[in-house]
């Protein structure tokens, strides 16, 4: 494993066009809980399933009940950046990471001080209203009685990508624009099963793949390097 971290840090530190690639598993480690894994909300029991309150007609049609479930179980506020957070905070601030493209809707990056963030899934802090568009912060949100309304009568929808819904084409193709320019990529805490969000890996052209995940991926036969560990233990260490 050491040998590995070593090779990380070799490959860091002789590129001067990093992406960053992530997906639950970075924010796991600041007590926010997955999807997928054993323990991940996806194998958590409610009413419905998980993914089926997260879709685009379940908001429309059980707005109430979408709401009871996200705000238990999607607030992020109380949540810090951790080390993973920090530490590609610091490359891109010495020139070498030039994006983070993630699937994680928690705002941790740009909490750690990161500027040039893509939100594959939108995010938590961002909410707009139905009707008029005004927007409304996260705590306005989580804070509100019941299903948050805005002040001209119409119902706030966080900016979050829900299943069923599109994601966002600017932030699609700037990740795509960023990663085919990378010379390294990172891609970390992520099973890589969800699609379209996986499928940018594809685009990439540079010579150095890294995956780091506690488990195997679809994309570990494609990798120059494949770390399969905690991502807070190789953070720390690089």
């Amino acid at each position: 494993m050491e040998e590995k971290i070593e090779k990380l840090k070799e490959l860091i530190n002789k590129s001067n066009n990093i992406v960053f690639f992530g997906g639950a598993g970075v924010s796991t480690e600041s007590g926010i809980p997955d999807f997928r894994s054993k323990d991940g909300l996806y194998n958590q029991k409610y009413d419905y399933p998980p993914e089926e309150i997260l879709s685009h007609e379940f908001f429309i049609n059980h707005t109430e009940e979408f709401y009871k479930f996200y705000k238990d179980k999607m607030n992020s506020l109380k949540y810090e950046p951790n080390i993973t957070h920090i530490k590609l905070a610091n490359l891109e601030q010495v020139g070498k990471l030039k994006a983070v493209v993630t699937q994680n809707i928690d705002g941790l990056h740009q909490k750690a001080g990161s500027k040039n963030v893509y939100e594959l899934h939108g995010s938590v802090l961002r909410n707009y209203c139905m009707k008029c568009n005004k927007f409304y912060d996260a705590e306005y949100v989580f804070d509100s009685k019941d299903v948050p309304k805005c002040e001209c009568g119409g119902i706030i929808k966080p900016d979050v990508v829900l299943y069923g819904e599109t994601l966002d084409d600017y932030t699609v193709t700037k990740s795509i624009e960023m990663i085919t320019n990378a010379d390294l990529m990172i891609v970390a805490g992520t099973s890589l099963m969800v699609q379209p969000a996986s499928g940018l890996l594809n685009y990439f052209r540079g010579n150095n793949l890294v995956l780091i995940n506690r488990d195997t991926t679809p994309y570990d036969n494609f990798a120059n390097l494949v770390i399969n560990e905690s991502l807070g233990k190789v953070s720390k260490n690089i």
